[in-house]
């Protein structure tokens, strides 16, 4: 059978084509736009409205009928008479005063509503009194790294460069005694609260119980493979905490001298760790910029704060409230127990802070390699005094760094160990006031939390 020929249009034909069949088929709607529902608009606008000026829309209406009720009530205390129209009327009485006082703190409560908040304020910091040196012992012939008070607060010990642990009478700061055993410099030292004991430890990787009764070293605790920085005595339990160059934590049983935990985690050298007796019990500072609280029972991190820019070389435990600080040359942090939830950073001190340390009056001290010492109020971080403490007179200008701070057990004087081999003494002023020396406070706009 022959094909037939297939009929061939323009382009142009079968566009015109195809619009006229789409005309004709949607013809039947041409117009008739789809129906408004009344009911739907209304709801729809109700919604609209009770969104956007639900808390006001009635408030006047509220307020009126409240306000009527109450004249009714007083209208009606002041015109009953009977006793059966009294009982009546004091039950209906009693309902509507019930419904007023609803809707009148219903009407305060919008009121409060519609007041803008006002922008919260920085708390004004406590006053404090400025400290001031008054007294620089000499003595040792290294820099001054590590300090101690004793419990009784009748003496306190210093570690030094020269690899010697001097102990000093805290009234005097006469020379009572000096220790020799270390052959490298002394970075640690604690007196137990428990035994009569003195521990330290230093860059020879040795960590020495002495006898204060003999004054002899009777034990020593092996295992760190590099320099030690820091020790802390447990406040509870008789274990020792150290930390070093190895990046490594040790907890040590105090009496049989093993080793009962070697904490590892961080990745760089540790160069502080602190004990308490509430959980966490160990928290340590790196400087791998980070803080470690540490679970003791399982020997193990609980929390990492990697907040820190730069190496943390401090820490300090408030003695009273649930929290403590990290030191760094970006900022001092302060962090919330047990969690190391973050409350404040202190900024300002722009130098590497090798020490923190607090008293019961709330007041924080760190101090720099710069030799500069700042004064905090721990509550606001508001930095009430800067003390830039002077070289001894024949030391160079660079040998200005202070290493180690240390309150006394009365927290009204504080102890320094200096580069300049000087152990310096501050004290509170006495004769200063709150007129003589103001609050230098404006209630900023309370600045919100920078991690």
């Amino acid at each position: 059978m022959p094909s037939e020929d297939v009929q061939k249009h323009s382009v142009h034909t079968l566009v015109f084509r195809s619009l006229k069949r789409t005309h004709d088929m949607f013809l039947s709607d041409q117009g008739n736009a789809p129906m408004k529902f009344e009911e739907s608009e209304q709801v729809k606008r109700q919604i609209k409205v009770l969104d956007e000026y639900g808390p006001v829309k009635d408030a006047a209406k509220r307020e009126a009928r409240a306000k009527q009720l109450q004249q009714g009530n007083d209208l009606s205390n002041g015109l009953l008479g009977g006793d059966g129209d009294h009982m009546r009327h004091s039950h209906e009485l009693d309902r509507a005063d019930q419904n007023s006082r609803a809707l009148v703190s219903v009407t305060i409560g919008q009121q409060q509503m519609l007041v803008p908040k006002k922008a919260p304020t920085m708390p004004k910091p406590n006053w404090h009194p400025p400290w001031k040196l008054y007294r620089v012992i000499s003595g040792h012939i290294g820099w001054v790294r590590c300090l101690a008070v004793e419990p009784g607060n009748e003496w306190f010990c210093s570690g030094a460069g020269d690899r010697v642990i001097k102990i000093w009478d805290l009234a005097t700061g006469t020379l009572k005694l000096t220790l020799t055993g270390h052959v490298s410099t002394v970075r640690g030292v604690a007196v137990s609260a428990r035994q009569p004991y003195l521990f330290s430890c230093g860059e020879d990787k040795m960590v020495k119980c002495w006898d204060l009764e003999q004054n002899k070293t009777i034990r020593h605790y092996h295992g760190h493979l590099s320099a030690c920085y820091a020790l802390d005595l447990h406040p509870t339990i008789d274990v020792l905490t150290t930390c070093g160059r190895d990046g490594t934590v040790r907890i040590w049983d105090i009496r049989t001298k093993a080793c009962v935990h070697t904490m590892t985690g961080h990745t760089n050298t540790v160069a502080e760790v602190k004990c308490q007796a509430a959980e966490p019990q160990i928290i340590s500072g790196s400087h791998d910029c980070t803080v470690r609280l540490w679970d003791l029972a399982m020997g193990r991190t609980r929390v990492t704060l990697t907040n820190h820019k730069k190496s943390v070389r401090a820490l300090a435990l408030h003695p009273t409230q649930y929290s403590f600080a990290s030191g760094s040359p970006d900022n001092i942090k302060q962090w919330k127990f047990p969690d190391g939830n973050f409350l404040q950073n202190m900024s300002g001190h722009n130098a590497i802070v090798n020490s923190l340390v607090c008293n019961s009056d709330g007041v924080l001290v760190s101090a720099a390699d710069n030799g500069s010492m700042f004064f905090w109020d721990w509550k606001t971080g508001y930095n009430f005094q800067r003390i830039q403490a002077a070289a001894q007179p024949g030391s160079i200008h660079s040998e200005a760094g202070i290493f180690s701070l240390c309150f006394d057990h009365s927290g009204t004087r504080l102890i320094t160990g200096e580069a300049d081999k000087t152990i310096k003494i501050y004290k509170e002023d006495d004769t200063a006031t709150e007129e003589t020396h103001p609050i230098n406070w404006r209630p900023d706009i309370y600045k919100k939390k920078r991690y």
